[in-house]
């Protein structure tokens, strides 16, 4: 069998799964049950310093 063929056949039903299942993965860590802090958090940073200027120890973080 040459390898072509071999990486094909792999490709189409192993790595598809793999595949498949990093997806459900990443869905459900994005999903979990604490995380929607972290992303209002991370929703918000454009509007941080809407009103005035970050000073420069409020800029680092």
């Amino acid at each position: 069998m040459e390898l072509y063929t071999l990486l094909r056949q792999f490709a189409d039903s192993w790595m598809l799964l793999m595949l498949f299942v990093f997806f459900v993965g990443v869905v459900v860590w994005c999903f979990r049950p604490g995380s929607a802090k972290v992303h209002a958090d991370t929703a918000d940073i454009p509007f941080r310093h809407a009103d005035k200027p970050a000073q420069p120890e409020e800029a680092r973080t």
